[in-house]
């Protein structure tokens, strides 16, 4: 697709996913690891107006949109404190949208000269689709700490059986891990390293509801000796007793989706767990967490396809062999620099580089990562005691 075309789909379909909020609704910040909506909206138009016309003259909106609107970038300037994003009544939902149509046109405009903006505005595309994904979790937990718990839009049923989970065996030796080839990758999916791997074992699907409730059956949230210390931590001083948006209801579990609540399939992957609850769970069911190379390593010569959030369904469906989509996976690995890293000149070298440190590795995309933005070397990263992203996880073993 050509880079254009590749814009205004991008950029549609950001403000698609909005569309069904109210404007009340797109202020929301239900904490402040989350943003509203409209920053969303905003954040995103002013990183192609600073990083993509910048350069060429471009002469800013509103000069103050800088310090609204910028994420982390400390060469930029400061920036309203992350917690307070939601107090941001002004601009209005209606002058953030006409402002993407101004920064729409010019960038239009310039990707129709003769110029370098490309690799920028290929960069930029990504980082919006990241946001689509952020826009969706942040949504789903602004209307899921409601009262009224209401539904983003309708989820139809799709009650179907959950594959049965089967091991793949794979061979000691050395691999090659990150990126090398051609086409767009983040600056931290390389360099392209070799790695030795001892024998090892992995699931061919993401572990499921019904065996998740097992586990909670078998006391799961009360057996210290299968958490890691900060996990049980958690587990004591926040009271977790079962993954993000589950209640018990007359002894029936239930769970907030994006279609509000409803009871808890048996056969969909499990999500909104962290990083401690998927380890707990790996060591009851006799198992581990598959290093972030051990999972790139089976799924590099896979196709790169299952449920995204193109099927605008939002939700996982029943579990099924394959490496990606429906929900993120935890890898036990921290984010940490590949061999040979360094991070890009200038201000774009904030982007991922400074946050290798106390976050751990997911893989394989989820039903709300968009179609086509995913690859077997892409590296997810969120803090270990993260529930509210669509993160599940996969079982691995060592190979007798």
């Amino acid at each position: 697709m050509r880079l254009l075309e590749r814009y205004r789909d991008v950029r549609a379909r950001t403000v698609a996913l909005a569309a069904p909020l109210s404007p009340e609704d797109q202020m929301v910040q239900s904490m402040p690891e989350a943003s509203p909506t409209k920053w969303h909206l905003a954040h995103t138009t002013w990183f192609f107006e600073t990083f993509a016309l910048g350069p060429h003259g471009h002469r800013a909106a509103d000069p103050r949109y800088a310090f609204l609107f910028n994420s982390y970038y400390e060469g930029v300037g400061p920036r309203v404190e992350r917690a307070r994003r939601g107090q941001l009544s002004r601009p209005s939902l209606a002058e953030v949208h006409a402002y993407r149509r101004r920064v729409d046109e010019a960038v239009e405009r310039l990707l129709g000269g003769a110029n370098d903006v490309a690799v920028i505005v290929e960069l930029g595309l990504h980082h919006e689709q990241q946001h689509q994904e952020l826009l969706l979790t942040d949504v789903k937990h602004a209307l899921g700490q409601q009262p009224l718990r209401p539904a983003y839009h309708a989820i139809a049923p799709a009650r179907t059986d959950a594959a049965p989970m089967r091991y793949h065996a794979f061979d000691e030796g050395v691999v090659s891990i990150g990126h090398g080839g051609a086409g767009f990758a983040f600056d931290n999916e390389g360099p392209r390293h070799r790695c030795f791997l001892q024998a090892f074992e992995l699931a061919d699907r993401p572990v499921t509801c019904g065996e998740y409730l097992t586990f909670m059956a078998e006391g799961g949230y009360t057996r210290a000796e299968l958490w890691l210390s900060e996990g049980w931590s958690r587990v004591q001083s926040e009271g977790w007793r079962a993954p993000l948006y589950w209640e018990l209801d007359e002894g029936v579990w239930k769970t907030y989706t994006m279609g509000g609540v409803r009871e808890v399939e048996r056969a969909e992957p499990v999500s909104h767990v962290s990083y401690f609850e998927a380890d707990a769970f790996a060591r009851w069911a006799g198992a581990r967490l598959p290093t972030e190379y051990e999972w790139e390593h089976a799924a590099a010569d896979a196709p790169v396809t299952g449920h995204f959030a193109d099927s605008d369904r939002f939700h996982p469906r029943a579990a099924a062999a394959g490496s990606f989509g429906d929900v993120w996976q935890w890898t036990s690995s921290a984010y940490a620099p590949y061999p040979r890293y360094s991070p890009p000149a200038g201000v774009l070298g904030e982007y991922n580089g400074k946050f290798m440190a106390s976050q751990m590795v997911l893989r394989g995309g989820s039903c709300l990562t968009p179609a086509g933005h995913v690859r077997a070397t892409y590296r997810n990263f969120f803090a270990p005691e993260t529930r509210w992203q669509m993160s599940g996880l996969r079982l691995a073993r060592d190979a007798e």
